[in-house]
């Protein structure tokens, strides 16, 4: 008799399950301060709540398709309806239904690194192969090498997929090299996950009228800081929509976070809040921390900041333990590009703020 190991398909078998070590530990010390997730600090607003309380009564009914939400993305980024629009789990789960909708194992997804694991997780989960194009770190900056995207392109490429703005650098890349990739014809997943901060005009969303194989994803989970609720959504071409949509589960989004979700799109307020918020507090810390000498300061239209201390000759990895040390969480970052000195903060309140800098300030002038 063979041993139930056997029988897992062999891209699966041995893969452990994800777990985001710096949320567990935010999780078991509360007292620590959350610098590390690219989480929203504001909680959500009155609308969202009185929403969430509204249908959580209504928790007893299975939701229906989302037509009104769907629909009201669609008018926001100008788009002909609700049928332009696939809505998901938060956008973890929109990459993982749209990669299944393309990728078979042995194929391959092409990914600008560096970027959210997210890509390769789900891409790996299905045997594919991903290639990884990094970007150029260059004159204190990391640039998005769109021609190193064209040129990996192989006969086994089934997607390609681009954060913009990228995670975790921060920056966003030329439009004009949008549409170079965008006339490959291949799946072109662009990743909006933080696009509010810097402003919709900023956005591809348009790209996906002219060309079916672009599909736009963003999530509620970032400007918008509704993470815990687990919402995010694509846009693109109707008919490629509507068959990425086949392979959604049946009520893969729940009523509470549908209805609150349609609360935070209509409660344009709440968000020019967070995004005035965000975007003062980013200034601020950029500002601060530019002054340290040799301390590589990433500029960000996110709400995180990436950081490069390789040239103070401290570790990125032992900042980390030391802010933790100090009440605060920041996220590692591997090394790369030559150096260890990678670590990344997540903008929190104003105080938290100004606690990092001072904490930051504070290791790397040390003797």
């Amino acid at each position: 008799m063979k041993k139930i190991e056997e029988y897992f398909v062999p891209w699966v078998k041995g893969i452990p399950m994800y777990i985001s070590g710096h949320i567990e530990l935010a999780w078991k010390k509360p007292e620590l301060h959350r610098m590390m997730s690219n989480e929203n600090p504001n909680p959500p607003s009155e609308k969202v709540l009185e929403a969430i309380i509204k249908y959580a009564k209504m928790s007893n009914r299975y939701p229906d398709q989302g037509l009104v939400v769907r629909g009201k993305i669609a008018q926001i980024n100008g788009l002909g309806g609700a049928e332009n629009v696939m809505l998901g789990n938060g956008s973890s789960e929109v990459y993982d239904n749209i990669f299944r909708c393309f990728l078979a194992p042995g194929e391959e997804v092409i990914q600008h690194t560096p970027c959210f694991g997210i890509y390769k997780l789900r891409g790996t989960i299905l045997g594919g192969k991903m290639v990884s194009v990094p970007m150029i770190y260059k004159d204190k900056y990391l640039h998005y090498d769109a021609t190193g995207i064209i040129k990996a392109i192989t006969d086994k490429t089934k997607i390609i997929v681009i954060a913009n703005p990228n995670n975790p650098t921060g920056n966003y890349m030329d439009a004009k090299d949008f549409v170079r990739i965008a006339e490959t014809g291949i799946p072109f997943i662009v990743d909006e996950a933080y696009v509010e901060y810097a402003g919709l005009g900023m956005s591809q969303v348009g790209l996906t009228k002219n060309y079916k194989n672009v599909i736009v994803t963003r999530t509620l989970s970032k400007a918008y800081g509704l993470a815990g609720l687990r919402f995010g959504y694509a846009m693109g071409d109707k008919d490629v929509i509507g068959q990425i949509s086949a392979a959604l589960l049946p009520w893969n989004v729940g009523t509470i976070p549908m209805w609150a979700a349609l609360a935070a799109l209509e409660d344009t307020e709440a968000l020019a809040f967070r995004v005035k918020f965000n975007n003062g507090e980013v200034d601020f810390i950029t500002e601060a921390l530019s002054e340290v000498a040799d301390l590589v300061v990433f500029p960000s239209k996110a709400n995180y900041i990436l950081f490069d201390c390789g040239k103070t000759g401290k570790k990125g990895k032992d900042m980390v333990a030391y802010t933790e040390s100090k009440g605060l969480i920041f996220r590692p970052e591997s090394e790369k590009y030559g150096s260890d000195g990678w670590f990344r903060i997540t903008i929190g309140s104003k105080e938290e703020n100004r606690m990092a800098v001072d904490v930051v300030r504070e290791f790397l002038t040390k003797k």
